[in-house]
């Protein structure tokens, strides 16, 4: 029951996570920091690279709220336990944006121009993830006849 309701926990944390700022970014270390979170970043993309935009909005926001309810589904029987490995695998694709994250922040430090810092949501959104990526784990595969169940710990 405690994989049910922590997975079904991201269906709120996900988009608190969204909007919550990952990073805060400036030019010249005398002005305010702008906060970015995953949303304003979303929407500054759609207005300069729209296929970039696409992608970004599937394994920022598509892949991990689908693969979450898809999970849950599973845990109470809603859903064949047969869809358990391509859920899996959107865990694994939504983790990729993390990735790019923390290059981006990694690169900015190493180029020196501006100051950049990163939020409280940056943790967030990788906690999301990563508590995602355990409830994929814990369910255990379903063998043939059998119901996809949450493993006992």
């Amino acid at each position: 029951m405690f994989l049910k309701l922590l997975n079904l926990s991201l269906l709120v944390a996900f988009p608190v996570a969204w909007m919550a700022p990952l990073l805060k970014a400036g030019l010249l270390p005398f002005f305010k920091l702008s906060e970015i979170s995953v949303l304003s970043g979303l929407q500054s993309l759609w207005e300069k690279d729209i296929i970039l935009a696409v992608a970004v909005t599937f394994f920022a926001l598509v892949a991990p709220y689908l693969k979450t309810v898809g999970l849950a589904l599973i845990h109470f029987n809603l859903a064949s336990p047969k869809l358990l490995p391509p859920i899996t695998l959107m865990g694994k694709l939504a983790m990729a944006d993390i990735f790019l994250i923390a290059l981006y922040i990694v690169i900015a430090k190493g180029v020196g121009i501006g100051r950049l810092e990163t939020g409280w949501g940056l943790y967030a959104f990788t906690a999301c993830v990563l508590v995602s990526l355990y409830c994929s784990f814990m369910t255990k595969p379903a063998t043939a006849g059998d119901v996809a169940k949450p493993q006992k710990t």
